[in-house]
């Protein structure tokens, strides 16, 4: 069939393509070419009968005149296709062609004068009349074609006709009525010949909008057939799916009743379509577990005609539940009236099932990392508040005079404690990672004194072990870069402090440079050692989470494997990465990038950290200590001793409270975690009710951001995380006190 189309088409293009002027006048061309040769056997019929009446010379001049005539008409028209092709337009080919018609009618027409003139006038007329009435039919059956060269042709002859008459009548004076019944006879031909114009054209036409019309007839017939075959094939296409489909396919009447179900349907539900036909599903599927909602809205959806869909709980024959999830769709008739609508069933239970287990480990999940989370939070809390007595009372210990066992002794134990407080911090600092919580802080700061205290933090430690820690810095470093210098420096001591720990001779040298010229710099820092190395198979677990390179590495070094994987993790937070290379018993190459824009603005020095405050600063100060642990209450005290100030204590947020409003202190620091009222409501308290406002600390084994949010937004001034140092805590003070003084004189 669509072969028969593509044929009918082709058929109908070709048409058109004939009949348009271009095609008109390629076959009017060919026609004239064709008959070519049976034009020359006419005019050598009239050539022959010269020569028998006249003389051959007329007979030859005859012939000469008409064919010179004809034949330049058919050398151009046998041009007109490959003129066609090259370009040239319809319209320049015509005004030719008719010129050559006008040619060889002109030839034509003075072969017949010739005819007229030389033939003894009985015979003349009839012989003139016939080759001329000849050509003009000729020229008729060619007006559909070219109706230009048609009519050139047809005035030629009528005007030979016409002067041939005048000059019989000029001539043949004595037989003047001759002259007149002839011209009479003539015409009445050209008269019975304006009928057969009339059918030439009109009825060519005719004929042409008939065959045109039959074709198109023919098309519209096959495309019609074609079309109710696909249709056909369609019908069974789609009878086919619903036949074989999985899901369950209800059709349904403009009132919700069954008219078909498929096999799928009979499969899942035990019904067979005798069983339910004329029924509304409701009678045959829904139950106890059955949302009438549901039911209720598809129903309103049948009646509006509308498209719906949703899920609800179905019956089977025996009565067990299963989850559908149904799509109504309707079906409109050509005058837009509900035909019916068809329900899709999907049985969506093992979804369902699969979404509410999914829904519950999510659930258990998120369980998980919130107690994961309080139990960090706790362990922080619970391990800090002893670790601040241990590491307190071994720093006050370090002030006593001591012998060199009992400093011995003494450092030990404050060395494990830091050890231990590193530890505590890695797995803090992981954990926020992970969730997310870690933020990097960028501010102007200069390099080199961030880079000399750590530098001055890490000597210790090496010179313990009888290793050289060596600094180098190219001369194009920039004084003052744009970046996070707190997780700079906790990078720094990681990758430092590995490099010492796994380093028994020799040295550890730092390389500091960078790694591109111009305003921004990022920074390249290599830390290298002569250490035992790594195999390189495990180079790349370095940087795991609580990996080292082996067993043995771990058990003869100790550590939790964190401090790498925090490491690139917070360099990779800051636009970089740390690498590293390494060979066995050779030493490893630890380099860590940072993009650390260079800034031209002025950063402030950071003070140095080993230097207390002048104690004069809490000269008349009232500090109160909030503290539920005695132990801790102990610490400070002991820290703050031999300074000019009072001290006064409370083991609670409420008892705090009191002693605020009645001892009105300058300072007050305060744990987050106490009975009967905690930190935070004792600080609401306070900032609410209150008039006299004390600079508020908290000093708090609670070491997460979200902590030290908590107590800002409390209305705390600082925040001090367990264990705390002396000289940590001496300078928060007197911080507080200058803070505190500055809003007193600006009121």
């Amino acid at each position: 069939m669509a072969a028969e189309i593509h044929e009918l088409n082709r058929a109908l293009e070709a048409f058109d393509r004939r009949n348009t002027p271009a095609g008109l006048l390629v076959r009017y061309a060919r026609g004239r070419l064709r008959y070519f040769p049976s034009r020359q056997v006419l005019v050598l019929f009239g050539a022959v009968v010269l020569a028998y009446t006249v003389s051959l010379q007329i007979a030859a001049l005859a012939v000469l005149v008409a064919a010179i005539g004809d034949v330049i008409d058919s050398y151009v028209l046998r041009g007109v296709t490959k003129k066609l092709e090259r370009g040239e337009t319809v319209k320049t080919l015509l005004r030719k062609t008719t010129l050559t018609a006008f040619a060889q009618a002109f030839g034509l027409s003075a072969f017949v004068a010739i005819l007229w003139l030389a033939t003894p006038r009985e015979a003349a007329l009839l012989l003139c009349l016939a080759y001329l009435g000849s050509a003009s039919v000729n020229a008729i059956m060619a007006l559909s074609y070219h109706r230009a060269a048609a009519f050139i042709r047809l005035s030629v002859y009528g005007a030979s006709v016409f002067l041939l008459f005048v000059a019989d009548f000029y001539m043949l004076q004595s037989h003047r009525e001759q002259v007149f019944y002839n011209l009479v006879a003539a015409l009445m031909v050209a008269y019975t010949m304006l009928p057969f114009v009339s059918y030439v054209t009109t009825g060519r036409q005719r004929d042409l909008r008939q065959q045109r019309r039959q074709i198109e007839q023919g098309l519209e017939l096959a495309k019609a057939n074609a079309s109710l075959l696909a249709r056909q094939r369609e019908g069974r296409f789609l009878g086919s799916i619903a036949e074989n489909a999985v899901d369950s396919i209800i059709m349904l009447d403009a009132d919700a009743n069954t008219l078909w179900v498929n096999p799928a349907f009979t499969r899942k539900t035990g019904y067979k379509l005798s069983e339910v036909v004329g029924k509304h599903p409701a009678d045959y599927l829904h139950g106890p577990r059955s949302d009438p909602a549901i039911l209720k809205r598809f129903t309103q959806a049948i009646k509006d005609g509308v498209a719906a869909s949703g899920e609800n709980v179905n019956y089977t024959k025996v009565g067990a539940p299963f989850w559908v999830e149904t799509n109504l769709s309707p079906v409109f008739d050509e005058n837009g009236k509900l035909e019916m609508v068809i329900s899709v069933d999907r049985d969506v239970t093992l979804k369902n099932q699969r979404e509410s287990e999914l829904a519950e480990a999510k659930r258990a999940a998120e369980q998980g990392e919130r107690a994961k989370t309080a139990f960090l939070a706790t362990m922080s809390h619970e391990i800090r508040t002893p670790m601040n007595g241990i590491i307190g009372m071994s720093e006050l210990l370090t002030d006593a005079k001591l012998s060199a066992e009992e400093t011995l002794y003494v450092q030990t134990i404050r060395h494990s404690s830091e050890a231990l407080l590193t530890i505590i911090n890695d797995i803090l600092d992981f954990s926020k990672l992970q969730d997310g919580h870690l933020k990097i802080s960028s501010v102007a700061f200069e390099l080199q004194p961030c880079l000399d205290e750590v530098m001055n933090l890490m000597r210790p430690q090496a010179a313990s072990k009888g290793i050289s820690l060596v600094i180098e810095t190219t001369d194009n470093l920039p004084r003052t870069v744009w970046g996070d210098d707190g997780r700079l420096r906790q990078i720094l001591v990681n990758v430092i402090g590995n490099a010492i720990k796994f380093t028994e001779t020799g040295g550890v040298t730092v390389h500091v440079g960078t790694v591109k010229e111009g305003p921004d710099h990022g920074l390249e820092i290599s830390v290298t050692d002569s250490g035992i190395g790594i195999a390189p198979d495990r180079i790349e677990h370095v940087f795991d989470q609580f990996a080292q390179a082996d067993a043995a590495t771990t058990r003869r070094f100790g550590g939790t494997g964190l401090g790498l994987a925090i490491s690139r993790q917070l360099a990779r937070m800051m636009g970089g990465d740390v690498t590293a290379t390494s060979a066995l018993n050779v030493g490893s190459c630890f380099v860590v990038h940072v993009d650390f824009p260079a800034v031209t603005l002025p950063a402030k020095r950071i003070e140095d950290p080993d230097v207390m405050p002048d104690p004069m600063v809490f000269a008349g100060t009232t500090v109160l200590l909030a503290e539920d642990n005695r132990t801790n209450r102990f610490l400070v005290q002991k820290l703050l001793k031999d300074l000019p100030l009072t001290l006064i204590t409370a083991v609670n947020g409420k008892e705090a409270v009191e002693m605020v409003k009645t001892h009105k202190p300058q300072v007050v620091l305060m744990d987050m975690s106490m009975p009967e009222m905690d930190g935070l409501d004792a600080t609401r308290f306070i900032r609410n009710h209150i008039p006299v406002q004390p600079h508020i600390i908290a000093l708090t084994a609670n070491a997460y951001r979200s902590d030290r949010q908590a107590c800002l937004e409390a209305g705390m001034n600082g925040f001090l995380p367990k264990p705390v140092r002396r000289i940590d805590l001496l300078k928060a003070i007197a911080q507080g006190l200058e803070s505190r003084t500055r809003v007193v004189q600006s009121r």
